[in-house]
């Protein structure tokens, strides 16, 4: 491991990168706030700045996935379907495997330029995350219970606002409803069984509603649904916190485009025809675990500079009175002081662990482990 690979694994490294993602996500926050005057002036105007300050918060993550951990993220797909990219309103059905996922898409957000536009259907409990929930309300994100009975109407007025979206926008939906585990594979097999679908191997059983209700709602704004399946090389299961320690991952992504006039507009067959994708996309991931690839033409997209430079901007903005503010602490002799600063960098540490505590597997949400979920 040499000098730069040492740095990496450092706590106190990762207290400051943590430092810098929190204060500036919370100055970010409050430059959001002041801009809800402009929703009722200039609604348009509202959103193109949103777009921008949500960029430079989630920027950073981008940055510590493609800079500092030097994550490689391949495209399997053709050059027609990579020459729409960031050029249409589309829809992303991405499989649910890893805590990474989501980093990976907003990598290629980034690489083509929509990264701040991006959109979620997102559980309700995120908008109570600090710096991630509060900046998705900013920017229109359509949160939900996960009841649809609860959520319907919630959805609906959310999908119709974002029709005039003035930014070319990507709509990330996780059909599977929530991350896979092996139990929630086996309750979702069972339910296949009871309904008659066919069995998934790597995927659970898709839940229809929201692919058929964002479809129908956003249909003439959107132009096509992009189906992403995401592996990594060598059986690798990455992790938000080994991003942080430097560890280097090659992420694959097969990218299939389908043209919104293919989605039945009939909601029973617009749902089958979410099945039968499903049931391609296992087959996708089963030739990947046998053959370590998926079929097609391989791009790798260029890393755009701006994350970085966002992140040296907002580090050196930061940095330069806390460490000058630190020295003074110390040089003081203060023991009171130097434990209440003491205290708040571990408040910070503690912040952003708590943070990427969120995309932990062994911790993320028990929905669909319970037989009786329903399933549409």
């Amino acid at each position: 491991m040499g000098a730069w690979g040492f740095l990496k694994t450092q706590f106190v490294v990762h207290l400051l990168i943590g430092f810098v993602f929190v204060v500036s996500g919370l100055i970010i926050n409050f430059l959001q706030l002041c801009t809800l005057p402009l929703w009722s002036y200039n609604k348009q105007l509202y959103r193109r700045v949103n777009c921008r300050l949500s960029y430079s918060l989630w920027s950073q993550l981008v940055m510590l996935l493609e800079w500092w951990s030097g994550t490689q993220c391949t495209l399997f797909t053709d050059q027609e379907t990579v020459s729409h990219f960031g050029k249409e309103h589309v829809i992303i059905i991405l499989n649910h495997n890893f805590e990474i996922d989501f980093l990976c898409g907003w990598t290629m957000c980034e690489r083509f330029g929509v990264l701040g536009s991006s959109k979620v259907l997102a559980k309700k409990e995120l908008l109570m995350v600090p710096l991630i929930g509060w900046t998705w309300y900013f920017l229109e994100i359509v949160f939900c219970k996960r009841k649809w009975e609860e959520d319907r109407d919630m959805v609906i007025n959310g999908l119709h606002s974002l029709r005039d979206y003035p930014e070319y926008m990507w709509f990330l939906l996780y059909c599977e409803g929530t991350r896979f585990t092996e139990t929630k594979h086996k309750i979702s097999m069972e339910v296949a069984d009871k309904k008659g679908l066919a069995r998934l191997k790597h995927h659970l059983l898709p839940r229809t509603k929201g692919f058929t209700t964002a479809v129908q709602c956003l249909r003439g704004t959107v132009s096509a649904v992009y189906d992403v399946t995401l592996n990594f090389r060598e059986n690798k299961n990455p992790s938000l916190l080994g991003i942080l320690y430097g560890k280097k991952y090659e992420a694959d992504m097969c990218v299939r485009r389908f043209p919104l006039e293919e989605i039945p507009e009939d909601e029973l067959e617009a749902a089958a025809w979410l099945h039968r994708l499903y049931q391609e996309k296992d087959a996708l991931q089963e030739q990947y675990i046998q053959e370590g690839t998926f079929p097609g033409p391989q791009i790798v997209p260029s890393r755009r500079p701006w994350t970085l430079l966002n992140f040296l901007f907002w580090a050196t903005l930061l940095l330069s009175p806390l460490i000058s503010f630190a020295i003074g602490i110390f040089a003081s002799g203060s023991p009171l002081l130097i434990l209440a600063f003491m205290g708040f960098m571990w408040t910070a540490s503690f912040a952003v662990r708590r943070l990427i505590g969120v995309t932990e597997i062994e911790r993320g949400s028990s929905y669909g482990n319970s037989a009786v979920k329903k399933t549409n």
